[in-house]
């Protein structure tokens, strides 16, 4: 490469001449939004000052050491179908030679340069005999060059290079700036899309939900009427109103109904989780006694094995409360059952107590506040606990901390789901605290009385089921 100077200056240069050419090409480029613009703008201003006959910007292509024309001025007519196809590799000619070592390049004649002999036909075709290089760098690494190319061979004094380097370093960083806006509108814009795809998406999947809970509803319901059925024929064989069974036949018919009624009480969890999901549970709160329903409760769940003993803690006289006792009653059978089932041996207490407030919130928990006077049942046993890691899990609908097919305890983890869902719709909620090994404390908590004309929260699911039914 010839790095002589140039046989004739491009032009008087004095300082006050570069400062008003730099402050029009600033002024030019403060006006210009996007990169095109900015190379557009450059190219038209530089190009005549030098005396060009022709410019181009170039950028890296992606990943790869290929340059591309992204603007042009006055490419000669018959070539500028192709500039879209042109590629120049990094470190090749003086473009690639510019861009691969972050210098201007100056080729002085290209037809009497011997390291320049590859280019003298492309040269030749495109009308030039001289051109000059300089890097375009973002972010201090050349991702480009900013080339001219003149008709005859022609010089650059050293003060036309310093204006030359001056504009392409503000080329540059205005380039720089506005492929960084240009890329945040880009990403805005994807942004927004995805947005809207995440919108419909979630539309979706509200409308598959509800279809989802539709159908259980619906098929609850269907299921639940031939098992009633099921049920009356089994009551009146037991009965021997179709005539007196051998005990063989009465031991088949007490297994049925023992089935049929799990099946029923499974289809009834069902149908009662969907109501609570679909907001369609209803409350008809009145003033109830705390102790009472917690008598009534245990009376109504199937007594622990043996090596369990129940014990109470129930205050001599009444608990005022109002609320619904139907659902009072169906949370604490929930929890006692779950407390029989995970205690093999030890003491499973139930206590109620009042309160002048809700005990504070143990650890991150999304769970509602319950203000002002409240009732708190609480269902505590000796069983094998819950580890931390999942004392919410268990409030999910359908989940068990034992998923496996080869779990110890069955049930199909809609107990506490729909025991802490009935809760929340009461206005209150259900606690935990459990230590892995050492047994698990249910807290029923309840307001004591709901305000006038007051309506229950409305319970969403997104944290509800059990470690068992």
């Amino acid at each position: 490469m010839n790095s002589q100077a140039f046989s004739a200056p491009l032009g008087p240069s004095p300082s006050l001449r570069e400062l008003q050419v730099a402050r029009e090409i600033a002024g030019a480029f403060l006006t210009a939004t996007r990169p095109s613009e900015v190379y557009r703008l450059a190219l038209q201003q530089l190009a005549p000052l030098v005396g060009a006959a022709f410019a181009c910007v170039f950028l890296r292509e992606p990943e790869e050491e290929l340059l591309r024309v992204v603007a042009a001025h006055n490419w000669p007519a018959r070539y500028a179908a192709f500039l879209g196809a042109l590629r120049v590799r990094v470190g090749n000619g003086p473009t690639g030679q510019a861009v691969a070592e972050n210098r201007m390049v100056e080729a002085t004649d290209v037809f009497s340069d011997p390291l320049l002999a590859d280019w003298r036909e492309v040269a030749s075709e495109l009308g030039f005999k001289a051109s000059v290089s300089l890097p375009l760098a973002f972010g201090g690494r050349p991702a480009g060059a900013l080339t001219f190319y003149f008709r005859e061979p022609a010089a650059v004094r050293e003060a036309d290079r310093s204006l030359l380097r001056l504009v392409a370093d503000q080329l540059a960083a205005t380039a720089e700036k506005a492929h960084l806006i240009e890329d945040l509108q880009r990403a805005n814009l994807r942004l927004r899309e995805q947005n809207v795809e995440l919108e419909a998406r979630y539309r979706q999947a509200e409308e598959a939900r509800r279809l989802k809970n539709e159908f259980l509803a619906n098929v609850s319901h269907e299921l639940r009427t031939p098992l009633t059925a099921v049920l009356g024929y089994t009551y009146l064989l037991r009965e021997g109103l179709p005539g007196a069974l051998s005990a063989e036949q009465a031991e088949s018919v007490e297994r049925i109904e023992a089935a049929a009624s799990t099946l029923l009480r499974l289809i009834n969890d069902l149908l009662d989780l969907t109501h609570l999901t679909l907001g369609r549970t209803t409350v008809e709160p009145e003033p109830c006694d705390a102790a009472a329903l917690a008598r009534a409760a245990l009376a109504a769940v199937h007594p622990p094995e043996s090596g369990v003993t129940v014990e109470t803690r129930l205050p001599a006289g009444p608990v005022p409360v109002a609320t619904d006792p139907t659902h009072v009653l169906r949370i604490l059978q929930n929890l006692l059952s779950n407390a029989f089932k995970f205690t093999e041996s030890g003491t499973v207490t139930l206590a109620v107590r009042a309160a002048g407030e809700a005990p504070p919130l143990e650890g991150p928990a999304a769970a509602p506040a319950v203000r002002g006077p409240v009732v708190i049942w609480e269902v505590e046993d000796t069983g094998i606990g819950i580890a931390p890691e999942n004392q919410e899990v268990v409030f999910d609908e359908f989940r068990q901390v034992d998923g496996s097919p080869t779990r110890r305890f069955g049930g199909t983890g809609m107990g506490l789901a729909l025991a802490r869902g009935i809760a929340r719709r009461l206005g209150g909620d259900i606690r935990l605290r459990s230590v892995l090994g050492a047994g698990s404390s249910f807290s029923l908590i309840l307001p004591a009385a709901l305000a006038a004309g007051a309506e229950p929260p409305r319970f969403e699911f997104g944290d509800a089921a059990e470690a068992g039914e």
